[in-house]
């Protein structure tokens, strides 16, 4: 608690902090379009095989009699499962029988039938360009979608573990404005690419330059962050993100060209990249790293900054030394993940947590990267996913307050699972309760990471949190991963996916109920020893304020 000290003597929370705040909510509020875009540039529209009967003039020029459109379609392409022209396949010659009134649709054969071997004709009434209708990502290619989104989240898995040691080694500002200009590259590119290939390449590094993004603007809030103001800006920063999903809904609805989206949604990072080079770095990080004199400078920028025109006196190397020794000898004990399984009860606890990151953000993802499974206004959606999560992350602390972490984390969990599993029963005709269980399920996740970013540092002791909290996201970001992945499946099992979705939280939401302690009215372990007074329910009385020291679950 040395710097929070330090830091007040620099004006505390002043108009320094603002000023970064709003700095940082610029890319904070652009994350989301660069995690979510895919939904809309890589949007399926509806598509039928290309057939000359009704695509090529000539051929139209041969048919028999005056045909309209209607008739053409039936001889050309047959009924799908869902007694509609099938999107995957053509009759290899006219069937004229099907004109006449005694004939049934189905008196064809599959032999009378192949692939579209032409290619596809799209609907572009909602659409008007996509990656999907642009390189035939449909039928048996229709899998690559999955995969390009798997591939985006792995890129933001390794770009975790990348960052959090560069940024450590070289500081946060400057892995700060470098993963700005990346993603503003590698996305802008992305308009170029004249291939999947590529255009998966690029999204791969965008990503990898995201996860810098999201690591490095959060632990400079942290770190700039009064203890007692530390809450308040966390939720402002998540309430952001929230912000950013609705606003990527209005930007897709005026935006129907996939190229042009991705150009609109990059950009930004270009002008955010020259705003950031104002922001200081992180005094605490100077001072841990041995490098007090620059540390000092930035302590005195920012009491400037603040007002606080005595701190140049108080202020001193002595000051900030003396201060600061306890702090410096506790960052050079570096903790291995290994010591989170040593012991019975931290293994317990690691374990346990691991299953519950991994399974809520494989639903998570697996549910907001597939609107159109979801609901046919996905642009509608996608507003009312971002309405719901900012009044989630909103109404959590009053949900803190008056409920315990493990029955907030195991009800709303359960909840999103049951969401999920509601909708496998909801016919595709009946949107308006099939957007409604969607968006509960969403609002129900966006408690529940809220509330599990609290609960999990009152899990473990302080030499330990850190380390916990690394091998957490990471698991978690794992399990975005598979989240898209499992998608492939509905190809052949229709059900399987929606069934994982939602049982993996509901299996998750006992973990909470009835393998972890309730710490609401606990300090904050120090020690191992600690850990063993969270066994018993937490005392109801004497409620703390919970400080939140770091936040990644975007």
């Amino acid at each position: 608690m040395a710097f929070a000290e330090l830091l007040e003597q620099a004006g505390g929370m002043g108009l320094f902090q603002a000023l970064q705040i709003f700095t940082i909510l610029l890319p904070t509020v652009c994350v989301p379009f660069q995690i979510l875009v895919d939904n809309f540039s890589a949007a399926v529209p509806s598509h039928r095989c290309w057939v000359p009967l009704l695509d090529n003039s000539t051929a139209q020029a041969g048919a028999p009699g005056a045909l309209d459109p209607e008739a053409l379609l039936a001889v050309s392409i047959p009924l799908g499962p869902n007694r509609e022209p099938h999107q995957c396949r053509r009759f290899r010659h006219p069937q004229w029988q099907l004109l006449d009134p005694n004939t049934t649709a189905t008196n064809w054969s599959e032999a009378a039938t192949e692939p579209c071997v032409d290619g596809w004709v799209y609907d572009r009434s909602i659409f008007t360009s996509t990656i999907v209708a642009e390189w035939g990502l449909v039928c048996d290619s229709q899998s690559l979608k999955p995969v390009v989104q798997a591939l985006f989240m792995t890129g933001i898995l390794l770009g975790s573990f990348t960052w959090g040691t560069l940024s450590y080694w070289f500081g946060r500002k400057p892995m700060l404005c470098w993963c700005c200009l990346q993603v503003a590259v590698a996305n802008t590119s992305t308009v170029f690419a004249p291939n999947f290939l590529v255009y998966g390449g690029l999204r791969f590094l965008s990503a990898f330059g995201l996860a810098g993004i999201i690591l490095t603007t959060t632990i400079l809030l942290v770190e700039w962050s009064t203890t007692s103001q530390r809450y308040f800006t966390m939720t402002i920063l998540g309430c952001t993100y929230s912000v950013g999903q609705m606003a990527l809904g209005g930007l897709a609805f005026a935006l129907q060209d996939w190229r042009v989206l991705q150009l609109v949604v990059s950009t930004p990072f270009f002008a955010i990249f020259l705003i950031s080079w104002w922001l200081p770095e992180s005094a605490r990080w100077l001072i841990i790293t041995g490098k007090p004199d620059r540390a000092l400078q930035e302590l005195r920028k920012v009491a400037r900054i603040n007002g606080h025109k005595e701190a140049k006196k108080t202020l001193t190397m002595e000051v900030l030394m003396s201060s600061m020794e306890e702090d410096m000898a506790s960052a050079r004990a570096h903790r291995s993940v290994l010591e989170l399984f040593r012991v019975p009860t931290l293994r317990w606890r690691s374990c346990c947590l691991c299953i519950a990151s991994f399974s809520g953000m494989f639903s998570y993802y697996g549910l907001v990267l597939d609107l159109q499974n979801l609901g046919r206004d996905i642009f509608l959606l996608q507003v009312l996913f971002g309405a719901v999560d900012f009044l989630g992350r909103a109404a959590n602390t009053f949900l803190l307050r008056f409920f315990g972490r493990r029955v907030v984390l195991a009800s709303f969990q359960a909840l999103a699972g049951l969401s999920i599993l509601a909708n496998i029963l909801v016919p595709q005709d009946f949107q308006t309760l099939r957007v409604v269980f969607a968006v509960l399920g969403k609002g129900c996740f966006g408690v529940t990471f809220t509330c599990f970013t609290v609960y999990k540092p009152e899990l473990f002791p302080t030499s330990l949190r850190m380390t916990a909290d690394g091998l957490l996201h990471s698991v978690g970001r794992l399990g975005a991963v598979m989240g898209p992945l499992i998608g492939i499946t509905r190809q052949v099992m229709p059900l399987l996916t929606p069934l994982c979705y939602g049982v993996t939280p509901i299996a998750s939401s006992l973990i909470f109920l009835f393998f972890l302690p309730e710490t609401r009215g606990l300090p904050l372990p120090d020690t191992i020893q600690d850990l063993e007074k969270q066994r018993p329910a937490a005392a109801t009385g004497n409620q703390r304020e919970v400080v939140i020291t770091e936040s990644t679950q975007f």
